[in-house]
């Protein structure tokens, strides 16, 4: 690699004003594009954008307002999420160079059948809440029930397969197939609201009804294609696997090895709030909403811009500049967006660019974005929704989780500035000159625009509701905006309601295929079983039990958002850890920390690959990369394993000795790894430091006593060794 000259900086990607923002007109303020959306024009757009923000508008008003009973919110959540997610993603990517099939006798003879069937469901449940709506009658017209079931199964399948095999759509219009499938959930969703107080009592039993196990069917078919289309192939595997093993379970061996099933039981179970609409979907229908609407509102108000803008003015300059602004700007963007692949797409359009041009390879540029980006999911407060989960599953106050979560969320971005910045020596990255950047004098003049998010903490410390916090902080940045250009008016408040039910709606889909693996898991036993696995090799070494977990809550979050990696990756290895005598919330934080990092762990890593796009490098060369990068991170869950000092559970003296011990850990770690410490290093100098380091996870003084040994004797070493121009310059 070589270095860049400060003036080698390109106008185009920074302004030469400084105090122009460097974010103030990026793709930060956007919603993240998927290239199987839809570009509605005209009416179209216009009616669509209404309906998202009626959409977030329910959400909130319930919230706050008007509660519904659980169920049914829950429902209404889940439905409108597929239907609108059905018309914004496509079956396939648009291409706009293809033209789309024409109709076909093939494409005819498939979509007629799923037409029929389909509209005759609709058809029997409308005729369902028109009765009750008209006589005030709960009785179902006999044949709307017992015949409806089957045919919205079968119509509901071949609309999907038409979706597969038939384009017909463009950027601009629906598909046939994205409007069957709409229909489709409105009439199974429709069926299970209206019977919701009869499932909560059959449901899973033997007098539960064929329509009952047709209808729910039907939903989960249109949940795993609605994961297809937003999140894809990696969780629709996952959960079709975990659904085969309630019907294969008689034919398998071992710990894995059930009773089985029948159709009946499974499915019309699996619909309710022991599955589908248990805690991810009960999260995704308030925490995870409010909090995404939330993120929409500081983008609509330019706050995201503003936090990317204070992290140039702070590190723009410095060695390897861009790389530890994506550093900086992730952790503060991750405080409003929980998500990896979001959050890379965010802040990575203005850092990667730039990383390059210092000299940068395009894969480290997009792996140190990935890795940096994968820590938003774990710096407090809003934690990319798993603080939430966490506080649901295991009965913890949420401000506990997050107050636990702030040291761990340190160490991840000090590992992975510790990273940045020895390669950046390495290598001889220089920064942005500081006529590029925004001058930091003038952004504090506009600190105002942290008030939401210290609002937001403020409140939940006095311990208002969750919902309460999230409200007042929309509030808030609704009045700051009136102090800034970009004020928020009927318009800004329009944009969004609906830019925040865009930005849930694959969310939606996730929890709810989350919550049919939940449901396999308590139905079939197989955490338990799993549990009693775990304390057998405990029985050999609680540390193997522990690392054998991590590869576990690394391979099932593969692939997957977060939220679902920890939802499934918790229900399967956190009973087993806890039996172990670990507390629950270190337990918890162990899996939940591995189920962030699965994110840049190849072979399936979904953040460097979004980063991989944005720089144009190869996606599996980049996903090693980030988990090289990210690697010194992997053992921060082993140091609040062996002391939970990390997790503000001992005293203050203990937490600040196990802090620092953990930072020098790191920082040997880091070093060891990309090869430079006050100088190059050799191997042998390489793996002492990684020895220190990985000795020094137990945090006790004797290990502490021998890194610092190790670190002094190797300073030593460097000063006599290492030329001063080398040092000064940072070349190899």
């Amino acid at each position: 690699m070589t270095s860049t000259a400060h003036g080698d900086a390109p106008a185009s990607e920074t302004p030469a004003d400084p105090d122009v923002p460097v974010a103030a007109t990026s793709a930060v303020d956007e919603d993240p594009p998927a290239s199987n959306q839809r570009l509605f024009v005209g009416l179209g757009n216009r009616g669509f954008a209404v309906a998202c923000a009626a959409y977030t508008l329910f959400h909130l008003i319930v919230m706050n307002l008007y509660p519904l009973e659980t169920w049914t919110y829950r429902l209404l959540h889940l439905g409108g999420g597929l239907a609108l997610g059905f018309l914004l993603f496509g079956a396939h990517r648009v291409d706009p160079e293809r033209p789309p099939v024409a109709r076909s006798l093939p494409s005819v003879l498939l979509l007629v059948p799923a037409a029929a069937g389909v509209l005759y469901g609709v058809a029997a449940i409308a005729t369902l809440w028109g009765n009750w709506w008209l006589t005030g009658s709960a009785a179902a017209p006999g044949w709307t029930t017992a015949t409806f079931g089957l045919p919205l199964t079968l119509g509901t399948a071949l609309a999907v397969a038409h979706g597969w095999l038939f384009s017909d759509r463009k950027a601009d219009r629906w598909g046939a197939s994205d409007v069957l499938l709409t229909l489709a959930t409105i009439a199974a969703i429709g069926y299970v609201i209206y019977f919701a107080r009869a499932l909560q009592l059959r449901a899973g039993m033997p007098m539960a009804q064929p329509s009952d196990m047709w209808a729910a069917i039907t939903g989960v078919i249109l949940i795993l294609e609605a994961v297809r289309r937003m999140a894809g192939l990696a969780l629709v595997v996952i959960a079709s696997v975990f659904v085969a093993y309630a019907f294969a379970g008689p034919w398998l061996p071992g710990i894995l090895h059930h009773d089985g099933y029948t159709p009946k039981r499974f499915f019309s179970y699996i619909f309710t709030d022991n599955g589908i609409l248990s805690a991810p979907i009960a999260i995704s229908s308030t925490y995870i909403i409010l909090f995404v609407v939330f993120a929409a509102f500081l983008q609509a108000t330019h706050v995201g811009a503003y936090f990317v803008n204070v992290a140039f003015a702070a590190a723009g300059h410095k060695r390897g500049g861009p790389a530890k602004v994506a550093v900086f700007a992730s952790g503060l963007m991750g405080m409003i967006n929980g998500t990896s692949a979001g959050n890379v797409v965010a802040t990575g359009s203005l850092t990667i660019p730039l990383m390059k041009k210092v000299g940068y390879r395009p894969q480290t540029a997009a792996a140190v974005e990935a890795a940096a980006s994968s820590g938003g999911q774990i710096m407090p407060p809003i934690m990319g929704a798993g603080a939430f989960i966490m506080s649901e599953i295991t009965g913890i106050p949420y401000t506990d989780i997050i107050w636990a979560a702030l040291i761990p969320a340190v160490l991840y971005f000090a590992s992975v500035f510790f990273m940045v910045d020895l390669m950046a020596q390495r290598f001889g990255m220089v920064g942005l000159p500081r006529s590029a950047l925004p001058k930091m004098g003038a952004l504090m003049r506009q600190a105002y625009l942290f008030a939401p998010i210290v609002v937001l903490i403020w409140a939940l410390f006095l311990g208002y509701s969750v919902i309460r916090c999230g409200t007042l902080s929309m509030i808030t940045a609704a009045v700051v905006s009136w102090l800034t250009p970009n004020r928020m008016g009927p318009k800004q408040l329009f944009h969004a309601l609906d830019l925040g039910a865009r930005m849930t709606l694959q969310l939606v889909a996730v929890c709810a295929a989350a919550g049919i693996i939940v449901g396999v898991i308590a139905l079939t036993g197989i955490g338990t079983r799993f549990s009693a696995l775990l304390l057998g090799i405990a029985d050999q070494s609680q540390l193997l039990a522990m690392m054998f977990s991590m590869v576990v809550a690394v391979i099932l979050g593969m692939g997957m958002p977060t939220t679902a990696a920890y939802a499934v990756a918790a229900s399967v290895i956190a009973p087993g850890l806890i039996n172990l005598g670990i507390a629950p919330l270190t337990a918890h934080f162990f899996i939940f920390y591995f189920a962030v990092m699965s994110a840049i762990t190849p072979p399936v890593a979904l953040a460097a690959y979004a980063g991989a796009a944005l720089a144009q490098s190869d996606p599996m060369k980049t996903s090693v990369e980030s988990f090289r990068i990210g690697l010194a991170a992997f053992v921060v869950p082993y140091m609040f394993f062996f002391s939970d000092s990390l997790l503000m559970q001992g005293s203050w003296l203990d937490t600040i000795h196990v802090t620092a011990s953990a930072l020098l850990g790191i920082y040997l770690l880091s070093a060891g790894i990309i090869g430079w410490f006050f100088g190059r290093i050799g191997p042998v100098a390489r793996a002492m430091l990684i020895a220190g380091a990985l000795g020094m996870l137990d945090a006790g003084w004797l290990s502490d006593a021998v890194g610092l040994g190790i670190a002094g004797a190797l300073l030593l070493r460097q000063k006599r060794l290492v030329a001063p121009e080398d040092l000064a310059r940072g070349k190899d």
